[in-house]
């Protein structure tokens, strides 16, 4: 597929200079060999459109208050230092400073551009797919980063890289907890992080959940993420875990009515939802429904460990922990705020336990 390299500039014009300023980047689009065509905008400013016999194709646009856009695109086989060296001159022409960013890569065969959970734009330097699977559930692909390593993705979102070490440690509790001969149930954790970690401190029984194999996020990392999971995928047992490939909701809710218990619930499903209307998202239906079956399965001097979402999410958070004061048994709770390298945002974890 052919890509889309596209240009922006964006800086203000004072009075001063203005028309000087304009007829010298007017210049430089028409020593291009770039076509304008000026459009009418009602008296709102200028706005032209030039384009080139090669596939490029500019806008420049003037806005009433002085600001001024320029987008530039152009084919990813063009030739790229002429088209740096343009942006050079633009910038000469304007001085004070303009605000020149990198070209944006529209259209690759990889995507590169994903968006945090605050809903900022993220340009990740990644550079194959290296898989990728439709399973029943969800879309999966592990992407490549020069940077990070491979990154676990699922629909759309970047889950865990093989940078992320810390995302496990914050998840099992910053080094601070003794697992050894310990019972833990793993809800989720599919790249196998969490469990390739827990197994080195000899618990009694690892037992994670999750919900589908073949074609499925375990799939994927047991090939493509080692540096995560190292071999413990390669086995549905071990020594002191098991993985059960089953829904977790059915699994907790016998294990309520057994009356069984664990030292440590670690609940690696899901993100807090970024809606903040909790009465109508069924994610925080599902989220409300394992918090509470996770509590009581939970030893009376347990703990649950389990991620939040973006430390910017403030009000998402705060009914979060809301839903910890409307649990059927009463928790008490802390929370950390971690660096988790691949997501480019501070990201919150939470500990709850039995009062």
């Amino acid at each position: 597929d052919m890509a889309v390299r596209h240009y922006t500039l964006d800086f203000s014009l004072s009075t001063a200079g203005k028309e000087r300023r304009l007829s010298g980047l007017m210049s430089i689009f028409h020593e291009q060999e770039l076509t304008e065509t000026v459009h009418d905008t009602n008296g709102h400013g200028y706005l032209a459109t030039f384009v080139g016999k090669n596939g490029r194709v500019a806008i420049l646009r003037v806005h009433s208050h002085g600001l001024v856009t320029i987008d530039l695109q152009c084919y990813e086989e063009d030739n790229i230092a002429q088209l740096d060296n343009v942006m050079i001159l633009f910038n000469c022409i304007v001085l004070h400073f303009p605000r020149r960013l990198p070209a944006l890569v529209r259209g690759a065969n990889v995507d590169r551009y994903w968006p945090t959970a605050d809903g900022r734009l993220i340009e990740y330097d990644i550079d194959r797919v290296v898989y990728e699977e439709d399973s029943a559930y969800q879309n999966i692909k592990i992407l490549h980063s020069q940077q990070y390593g491979n990154i676990l993705v699922l629909d759309g979102d970047v889950n865990l890289a093989e940078s992320d070490f810390a995302y496990t440690q914050a998840i099992t509790g910053n080094g601070k907890e003794n697992y050894a001969g310990k019972e833990v149930l793993i809800l989720g954790g599919g790249d196998g992080g969490i469990l390739a970690e827990l197994v080195k401190q000899k618990p009694k029984m690892i037992t994670m959940v999750e919900i589908s194999f073949m074609g499925s996020v375990i799939d994927g990392c047991k090939m493509y993420m080692r540096k995560t999971c190292g071999n413990i995928l390669d086995n549905l047992k071990g020594d002191c875990y098991q993985i059960l490939i089953e829904d977790c909701v059915p699994l907790l809710k016998k294990y309520v009515q057994e009356g069984r218990t664990f030292d440590y619930v670690i609940n690696d499903l899901t993100a807090i939802p970024i809606s903040t209307a909790p009465e109508e998202d069924s994610t925080w239906e599902f989220l409300r429904l394992i918090l509470d079956l996770s509590i009581q399965v939970l030893h009376p001097s347990g703990k649950y460990f389990t991620q939040g979402n973006s430390a910017n999410l403030t009000e998402a958070l705060s009914l979060y922990e809301d839903q910890l004061e409307k649990l059927s048994c009463p928790v008490g709770f802390c929370k950390e705020v971690v660096c988790v390298p691949s997501y480019l945002e501070q990201w919150v974890f939470y500990t709850a336990w039995k009062k």
